[in-house]
């Protein structure tokens, strides 16, 4: 049926994509038709891996056919937050732990400031050797919290802590919602445009009574899906969503509290992390 969906849809997506980019954007098509093909066979024959690597081949490819079809940044990010890294598409990060490797893709089409600072952050070397402090199986995986007195980044430049604000997008609105829960402006039955309902979810931690208290902290999703559907679980329109696990799904599962990230990187995107002037 997706394949089918891919065929039948394919001009209507490709008129929103810029002439220029149209070829690349067909060559990416018949290779998502070929992919869906192929993790229809993994889901059949009950092989997980390659399930999760055909899954994770299709959802980069998406991406990039998403990415050839905006025509510059959709939005403008407040001028509030014009001192904090932005990023204005998407990136790769890869994440070395001492379990294994890690695959996430990062949002800053419907979280800038958040997925801004993050990539900053790993660009910087941040993250290297920090280690997982909140392990809690079948729920969260935690890391971030830099060694000293200091629960997030001091930015060298000011020497002052970089706090990042509560950044949700909603279905109904053209910008993300900043600074306030849904809870708190009354937005009860709006939808995230990213939820917490995939295992892997990449959420912003931040102190329980400040919702733009966040800085370097973050945490994975550990929940399957068909447990927590969107707007089903107590997160959503709480906590930032600002990516996905793509690839090493299973080894979030063996890290543990005390287990270290070994490095991260940003292997793709690079060049759409804004840093401020």
């Amino acid at each position: 049926q997706a394949s089918r969906i891919i065929s039948s849809s394919q001009e209507a997506i490709l008129a929103g994509i810029p002439e220029q980019s149209q070829p690349q954007a067909e060559k990416l098509l018949a290779q998502i038709a070929q992919k869906i093909d192929n993790l229809r066979e993994a889901v059949e024959a009950e092989d997980r891996e390659n399930t999760w690597n055909s899954r994770r081949e299709i959802l980069d490819q998406i991406t990039q056919i998403e990415d050839l079809m905006v025509q510059g940044f959709p939005f403008e990010v407040p001028s509030d937050y014009a001192n904090l890294p932005q990023l204005k598409g998407r990136a790769t990060v890869e994440i070395e732990t001492e379990q294994g490797n890690l695959t996430v893709i990062v949002d800053g089409y419907n979280a800038p400031v958040t997925a801004g600072n993050f990539v900053d952050l790993v660009h910087r070397g941040f993250y290297d050797g920090l280690e997982f402090t909140r392990a809690e199986g079948n729920y969260v995986l935690q890391t971030g919290d830099p060694s000293g007195p200091d629960q997030g980044f001091i930015d060298p430049g000011t020497g002052e802590y970089r706090a990042i604000p509560l950044e949700i997008m909603v279905q109904s609105e053209p910008e993300p919602i900043y600074g306030f829960t849904l809870e708190e402006i009354g937005l009860y039955r709006e939808q995230p445009v990213l939820p917490f309902s995939a295992y892997g979810t990449l959420g912003m931690a931040r102190p329980g009574f400040d919702a733009n208290g966040g800085s370097s902290q973050f945490f994975f999703f550990l929940f399957e899906p068909e447990l927590t559907p969107a707007g089903l679980n107590l997160l959503d329109g709480r906590y930032t969503v600002f990516g996905y696990t793509v690839a090493g799904q299973d080894i979030l599962g063996k890290l543990k509290a005390g287990d270290k990230i070994v490095s991260a990187h940003v292997v793709k995107g690079l060049e759409h992390l804004v840093e401020p002037q």
